[in-house]
C-alpha cells in the first residue's frame, strides 16, 4: 500500500492561543501526536504534504470573507506553521518526498496540484491530520473519497474547536466515507 501523510493547517492562526482563528486547546493537545507521525512518516519514506491555507491582506470576494476573520496571510506569522510541527518541517524541507501545497479553499485538492502529485507517485492512501476535522480536514476527505482515495484519519492527529462538528465529522469519515477511523 502506498500511503501518503497529509498536514493541513496546522498552523499559528489555527493553532496557537492567540492565533487569528484558533481552535484552542483541541489543537494544541494533537501537536506532538502530530510530530511523531511526522517523524514515522518519514521513517517510512512516505510522501508528506502540508497543505497550508493562504490569503492575502484585502480579500473582500473570497467567500470565507463574511465568514471568518482575516487568517494564514501571506508573510505573517500566522500562517507559519506551529510548535514542534514547525520545527519539524524547518528540518525536512528539503527532502524530495516533502511537499508544501498553498490552499485557497477548505480541501487541499482544490486548486493544488495535490491529486496530480499523488497519482504520480502511485499513492492510492492518505492519511490525514491538522486542523479543523469538521471543515478543512473534512472537505479533503471528501474530496480524496470523490478521487478514489482509501482515507486514514487517526483521532489522536484531528481537533477542532467544535467538539460535536468533530464527534460528526469523525462518524461521517468512517460511515459515508469508509475511512480507516482510528481511535
Amino acid at each position: 500500500m502506498s500511503r501518503a501523510l497529509l498536514v493541513i493547517d496546522y498552523t499559528n492562526d489555527f493553532v496557537a492561543e492567540d492565533g487569528a482563528l484558533t481552535c484552542g486547546a483541541p489543537g494544541r493537545e494533537i501537536e506532538e501526536a502530530i510530530a511523531e507521525r511526522i517523524k514515522e512518516a518519514m521513517e517510512r519514506g512516505e510522501e508528506i504534504f502540508f497543505a497550508v491555507d493562504l490569503h492575502e491582506k484585502e480579500e473582500p470576494d473570497h467567500p470565507e470573507a463574511e465568514l471568518f476573520p482575516p487568517h494564514n496571510i501571506r508573510g505573517e506569522p500566522g500562517r507559519e506553521l506551529f510548535g514542534q510541527v514547525n520545527n519539524l518541517y524547518e528540518s525536512i524541507k528539503d527532502n524530495p518526498g516533502v511537499h508544501w501545497l498553498d490552499k485557497t479553499r477548505y480541501s487541499a485538492f482544490a486548486g493544488t496540484p495535490l491529486r496530480l502529485l499523488l497519482r504520480q507517485k502511485e499513492i492510492h492512501t492518505v492519511a490525514l491530520a491538522g486542523v479543523c476535522t469538521d471543515i478543512c480536514i473534512l472537505h479533503t476527505a471528501v474530496d480524496a473519497y470523490n478521487e478514489g482515495f482509501r482515507i486514514q484519519v487517526d483521532q489522536a492527529h484531528v481537533a477542532s474547536f467544535n467538539k460535536t462538528g468533530h464527534e460528526w465529522a469523525l462518524s461521517h469519515f468512517k460511515n459515508t466515507l469508509g475511512a480507516d477511523v482510528q481511535r
